[in-house]
């Protein structure tokens, strides 16, 4: 979920904490949704019970307003090593609810035609891609978005820019749990699921899902 983020991995290897914040070109080298080595929250025990799982020292900031259960993590931007193979769950919730560059963290770029996105190039796939992706990736903001591409030109032969005039919050990304005699048992891979759907209340979510809509493709100029 995070090879556009991941990408970048290179550009930040070695770059001290004082160096995080911007490039010389006014640029983050750790994206906004990125996480720090310090942020790995305390493991918390997940019980089940009959309507879905939940933590055994549960909070209320543990759920979000439609009730699903999320990772937790701590808040300590900036503080350590960038774990750039690892989402900040809080981050990237907020970037996606608050359409937000997923890089810099600032308002994304938008246009007549929409929010802009980078987006894993996936047109031989189906026809109609991207319409209906679920999008895990938040929006960018055209300046980030041309210096990704530059500083990694093998971005350009994977990641296309597509404007998104509608975008919904349609569900989460996590981990989801089957109920068994001896607790709630983690499935392997992360699956996403609409918040429409019941079994939403045994995901534990660490990104929140955006469904596209009204797509162009675009050229990236900056």
């Amino acid at each position: 979920m995070m090879a556009f983020t991941a990408s970048l991995e290179m550009l930040a290897r070695g770059v001290s904490v004082s160096q995080q914040v911007k490039s010389r070109t006014n640029v983050p080298v750790v994206p906004y949704i990125a996480a720090w080595s310090a942020e790995r929250g305390p493991r918390a025990r997940v019980v089940g019970g009959p309507y879905g799982i939940g933590y055994a020292d549960e909070q209320p900031y543990d759920r979000d307003a439609h009730g699903v259960l999320w990772t937790r993590s701590a808040i300590r931007r900036g503080v350590g090593k960038p774990e750039l193979g690892r989402v900040h769950p809080a981050r990237q919730r907020r970037a996606m609810r608050l359409m937000l560059c997923q890089v810099c963290g600032n308002a994304a770029d938008r246009t007549e035609e929409g929010a802009l996105w980078l987006l894993k190039d996936d047109r031989g796939v189906t026809s109609t891609w991207p319409e209906d992706l679920g999008a895990t990736h938040p929006p960018v903001c055209v300046p980030c978005a041309t210096e990704s591409v530059r500083r990694c030109p093998h971005l350009r032969g994977q990641f296309v820019a597509v404007r998104v005039r509608r975008s919904v919050v349609h569900g989460v990304h996590g981990i989801r749990y089957r109920p068994t005699g001896r607790g709630p048992v983690p499935e392997p891979e992360g699956v996403t699921v609409a918040y429409t759907d019941p079994a939403v209340r045994w995901v534990r979510a660490f990104q929140l899902v955006r469904r596209l809509n009204e797509c162009t493709v675009i050229e990236l100029r900056g």
